[in-house]
């Protein structure tokens, strides 16, 4: 179909190889893969592991490591094989496409002067940039409604801008000021937005993944037990493929597929965890298959294609929307900087690198909408200058923007609101121009 020519798998790379074929039931409403189904289809579908074809390639890896016993799961192909009900056959309008172009240009252009500023010292600590994953966070977050959750990890800048938060109070974030969504107290790890439902970035992985149970639990609790039928709340968790292999990923699993959460499991695989390649960490790279095992659908899609990334992520969004319970889907990406801007990201083969950075998510979308007529050059270029005004508006907000009052630097530790409690005096300890002597400051 016409759709699929700036983003057939076949032009694309890959790892692992993703050869096959499927196709959707609507009537169901299951396009996952089934692991409680016991007799076969006539025809294969999402998460089907049929009918794969092993390149000559993907052979001699499957014959190199032992450990992994099967293809990946052949759903890189879905928006190919799909058949969509419309007269043009594409997968997007022109309302939709510009949307979405527009928060991969406002993550990539944001991302990108986070690194100005980090280097021109205006940013402390670690900062984890998303420059090449943008196809998952908008393929994901734009499909959300407002009141629906984000849990995200380190790497949450863009996540937070997807969903919503101003691009100017996440850059004060960063910069450590009062006017950030956190009020200066975050910083690059810990975005946090009761208004947009973005319920934190995570510093340690894994962390995240028991909080978005819980919100998702919510969820369901408010519509079942306090009969708020309005309440169809979706939690996305994001985390990555270093922490597929941590204890809390594995319990939430169950949890959430034993109660039936209304919540989507993101792995962004970005195949590196740091410096440590995804294929020596695991005893199995295929991060899907672990959905099965614990009786929900595991999906595997290729995360620098954005619509692909929708397609799946309108499924697994409405089956939990539905109350048909969690489903778990690997994003297979790449990270276009190093783990950190402190990692001089000398540990990947340039050859990797070059073979993501040809594969760029948003070029590939720009030339998908130009050669479909969705869009012109001079309207991309037009949003892209939108958005380089809004970045740079959003430096100038943060720089101008005061930085916290040293009372601050004791609140939001424990219940007391002040800090550190009352003092034998009877008054907040915080109070005392001495209680803070020798804190660096703020």
């Amino acid at each position: 179909m016409a759709s699929a020519s700036a983003f057939s798998a076949t032009k694309f790379t890959q790892p692992f190889s993703l050869n096959g074929t499927t196709s959707r039931s609507r009537e169901k409403h299951q396009s996952f893969f089934d692991p409680l189904r016991t007799a076969p289809s006539s025809s294969s579908f999402l998460g089907s592991t049929r009918k794969l074809r092993l390149s000559s390639a993907s052979k001699s890896k499957l014959l190199a490591n032992p450990n992994r016993r099967s293809a990946v799961v052949a759903v890189s192909d879905v928006v190919k094989e799909k058949k969509v009900k419309s007269t043009t056959n594409l997968l997007i309008t022109k309302e939709e496409g510009l949307e979405v172009y527009e928060d991969m240009i406002l993550g990539r252009s944001f991302e990108d002067m986070c690194a100005q500023m980090y280097y021109r010292g205006k940013m402390f600590g670690f900062v984890h940039l998303y420059n090449g994953q943008e196809a998952v966070s908008t393929g994901f977050i734009k499909l959300l409604k407002r009141e629906d959750s984000v849990v995200s990890t380190y790497r949450d800048h863009v996540h937070a801008l997807s969903k919503g938060v101003p691009a100017r109070a996440v850059m004060s974030e960063l910069f450590g000021k009062t006017t950030g969504c956190c009020r200066g107290q975050g910083g690059s790890m810990h975005m946090f937005s009761k208004e947009h439902n973005l319920i934190g970035g995570f510093a340690f992985i894994g962390e995240g993944i028991p909080v978005a149970t819980g919100a998702a639990f919510s969820s369901k609790y408010r519509r079942e037990v306090l009969k708020e039928a309005d309440c169809d709340h979706v939690t996305l968790a994001f985390f990555g493929d270093g922490t597929c292999n941590n204890g809390q990923f594995f319990e939430c699993l169950n949890m959430a597929a034993l109660w039936k959460l209304p919540i989507v499991f993101v792995v962004e695989n970005n195949l590196w965890a740091i410096g440590m390649s995804h294929v020596r960490a695991t005893s199995d790279p295929e991060i899907w298959k672990k959905g099965p095992a614990f009786g929900m659908p595991g999906v595997h899609v290729d995360g620098m294609d954005v619509l692909k990334v929708r397609e799946v992520a309108k499924e697994a969004i409405g089956r939990a929307r539905r109350g048909e319970g969690p489903t778990l889907v690997e994003c297979e990406t790449y990270r276009f900087r190093g783990h950190s801007l402190a990692d001089p990201d000398e540990l990947r083969d340039p050859a990797e690198k070059a073979r993501y950075a040809a594969r760029d998510p948003i070029t590939a979308l720009k030339k998908y909408m130009i050669e479909n007529s969705l869009a012109s050059e001079a309207e991309l270029k037009a949003i892209e200058k939108k958005i380089d005004e809004v970045v740079e508006e959003a430096v100038e907000f943060a720089d101008e923007s005061p930085h916290p009052s040293r009372s601050q630097l004791l609140e939001n530790v424990f219940a007391d609101p002040k800090g550190f409690g009352i003092g034998p005096d009877g008054r907040y300890r915080c109070e005392d121009p001495k209680f803070t002597e020798g804190t660096a400051r703020v």
